[in-house]
């Protein structure tokens, strides 16, 4: 459905779209369903939200509100897609969003094909367009840049048998590459571990077998990861070893409740500034009331998105061309810092280079509480 920002709710299929003609309408592609990470598009939906009550709130789009039209994807490329014809048909703006790799690179293509600029909130795969796109900007930091923070954390750590529970996806494989051409050269290993092939119990033989210091889950949440963690932490062989999760699954309040204890000490990737200022505090207070428990970087992300387009369609108008021409002239502040886009190699699309980059983990002994164990 759509409404304003106020009332935006996940779609439902009783629902008619409202509009009076009015608006300036952003279309939101959120995974709000399984098999989609629901929890992260959750917390994304809410910071898209917020940043439009706020620009609401400080006169919208040259006195015309804006507002959230907004999609599931559920973590389904092709769903992804047939929403962006839709939203496009609807005559939206601009297209915000998404958490999924995957997803984004086929709402990217289609955006791009379609002349429909496309503000990707959280996806990280580098090749996010096939070929270089005037039309596509993008917020989080490429893959390349935060896993390779990540590989140094590692090596930092004294790890250099390194063994990824991998499932297959062009973005598990991906950051297997990354690792490898990172850690190669100073000395470290990679030891890929198929989980199609392999259950949990059989994966702590091969780590046995392999004497990795080091687990890295690149798969699925709550499963397999949850049974990964509980089965590793669980064998004494494998008393030192360090589980890792680069792509994030920790961050969310869900991991603490399934694991509890067994999931604090899992150095994850954030995308936070180690203290936010005013803005990123206030916002983070606002956020936290609307979601009932502390907000992940990925609300920040949703805050940011609608924060940059609004700031933009105020500058340059609602046309969807001047939208996307506008993004090497975009300086705005967003909760994570000064927000601005250019062009970086290897990476196809206007790209913000960089978002702060943490390695953090949840303290043992507190595990609702993060650290932070390195910074890029």
């Amino acid at each position: 459905m759509s409404g304003m920002v106020n009332q935006v709710r996940p779609p439902r299929g009783d629902e008619e779209e409202r509009t009076d003609g009015s608006s300036v309408r952003i279309g939101a592609l959120v995974p709000l369903t399984r098999p989609g990470w629901a929890e992260a598009g959750r917390h994304l939906l809410a910071g898209l939200e917020l940043a439009v009550r706020d620009a609401n709130d400080g006169g919208g789009i040259a006195g015309r509100p804006l507002e959230l039209v907004v999609r599931d994807t559920a973590a389904d490329p092709q769903r992804a897609v047939a929403a962006v014809d839709e939203l496009a048909g609807l005559g939206v703006a601009a297209l915000a969003g998404e958490y999924h790799s995957v997803v984004a690179r086929a709402a990217a293509a289609r955006a791009d094909a379609l002349g429909l600029p496309f503000l990707c909130s959280s996806a990280v795969l580098d090749a996010l367009t096939e070929q270089p796109t005037e039309r596509v900007a993008r917020l989080a930091p490429a893959q390349s840049h935060g896993w390779r923070i990540y590989a140094d954390f590692l090596l930092g750590a004294g790890h250099r048998r390194v063994a990824v529970a991998a499932e297959p996806s062009v973005y598990w494989a991906s950051g297997t590459r990354i690792l490898r051409d990172h850690l190669a050269p100073r000395g470290g290993t990679v030891i890929e571990l198929d989980m199609r092939a392999l259950d949990p119990g059989a994966l702590c033989e091969e780590l046995v077998d392999h004497r990795a210091t080091a687990l890295l889950l690149l798969v699925g949440n709550p499963e397999p990861a949850v049974s990964i963690v509980r089965s590793v932490r669980r064998d004494e062989r494998l008393a030192e070893i360090m589980i890792g999760a680069p792509a994030g699954q920790p961050e969310f309040a869900a991991w603490a409740t399934s694991l509890g204890g067994d999931g604090a000490a899992i150095p994850f990737l954030r995308y936070l500034p180690e203290r936010l200022g005013p803005l990123g505090t206030r916002v983070g207070t606002a956020l936290r009331e609307r979601l009932a428990e502390a907000p992940s970087f990925v609300a920040f992300e949703g805050y940011d998105t609608v924060a940059v387009l609004a700031d933009v369609l105020r500058s340059h108008g609602v046309d969807r061309a001047r939208t996307a021409e506008s993004w090497p002239s975009v300086a705005v502040e967003g909760t994570r810092g000064q927000i601005q886009f250019s062009r970086t190699p290897g990476i196809s699309v206007w790209q913000w280079a960089w978002t702060p980059v943490q390695v953090v983990d949840r303290d043992p002994a507190e595990p609702g509480r993060f650290r932070i164990l390195h910074a890029g």
